[in-house]
């Protein structure tokens, strides 16, 4: 059996067992995956999640992670629909001055 030239393609973290935790903080450090998604997947709460976080990561990690947290609107649902209506909104209005 002749061996594959093609190269693979490695993840630099490469998503965990799901219900593990180490999923629920490789999902918490990931940006497209709300609070939301996670409580739906582990049944784990936002707290919750904070709880985890805190106990796991160095406290200088722990600090970034709620920065950056803190500043995103996509770890909300409810904030990032927000934030993509008022996008939405401001594009109607150049649309409009454009004419």
């Amino acid at each position: 059996m002749k061996k594959s030239h093609r190269p693979t393609t490695r993840v630099k973290n490469p998503e965990p067992k799901p219900g593990s935790p180490d999923w629920v903080i490789w999902a918490a450090w990931a940006d497209r995956i709300t609070f939301e998604d996670i409580e739906k997947k582990t049944g784990k709460t936002e707290s919750d999640v904070i709880k985890i976080m805190r106990r796991s990561l160095k406290p200088s990690s722990f600090r970034l992670w709620r920065k950056r947290v803190n500043s995103q609107s996509i770890k909300h649902r409810k904030k990032f629909e927000y934030s993509r209506k008022q996008i939405r909104v401001k594009i109607k209005k150049n649309e409009i001055h454009n004419w």
